[in-house]
């Protein structure tokens, strides 16, 4: 009856090894779902929250004039002037 103490120890002890090893794996991450090719930038959101007042959607002109406003905003050179 002894022996079959420390055998189940190490039975027991094999058995939770696998279970902690196996809850801390990687899931496998694949890209599921159809693949969505790329937009133009200036397509945009239709949100109201993420667009410039000024801003027309699908106009490259008015979104690139946007986007240089808004840099020189962030120019540390031009607001400390």
């Amino acid at each position: 009856m002894r022996r079959s103490l420390p055998r189940g120890l190490a039975l027991l002890g094999a058995v939770l090894l696998a279970a902690g090893l196996t809850a801390c794996a990687d899931k496998p991450q694949t890209a599921s779902g159809p693949k969505k090719g790329d937009s133009k930038p200036w397509d945009g959101s239709t949100e109201a929250g993420y667009t410039a007042p000024d801003w027309k959607q699908g106009d490259r002109a008015s979104w690139e004039q946007q986007l240089r406003a808004r840099n020189q905003q962030q120019n540390e050179y031009t607001r400390s002037r």
